[in-house]
């Protein structure tokens, strides 16, 4: 079964939009490179920046934590973030109709 991430990260007001920016470059090289890569999208909050992300077997997940692109990304985020990133690693629960139940 997938696994659902979601990583909730707060960075400096400073660097937000370079942050952003390293995201979308990060996203586009995970969604070409990493295997298992069922969703990987960036969301927006007043303070916070949250990647939803599902990955095929947790195998897919671990490969990607030692990726290229994974690694660009945390060398890119040092120095920029105000608080450690809140990473919840997650099993979907369906319910409900099909399309709507289950991410």
């Amino acid at each position: 079964m997938s696994l659902v991430i979601v990583a909730t990260m707060f960075p400096k007001p400073e660097f937000r939009d370079e942050v952003i920016s390293t995201l979308e470059t990060v996203i586009d090289r995970v969604h070409s490179e990493d295997a298992g890569c069922e969703l990987y999208s960036l969301n927006e909050g007043r303070d916070r920046l949250v990647m939803i992300e599902k990955w095929a077997t947790p195998e897919d997940l671990q490969a990607h934590s030692v990726s290229p692109a994974f690694k660009a990304l945390t060398a890119a985020l040092e120095g920029k973030m105000a608080a450690d990133m809140d990473v919840q690693v997650l099993q979907p629960h369906p319910a409900g109709s099909a399309g709507q139940g289950l991410l």
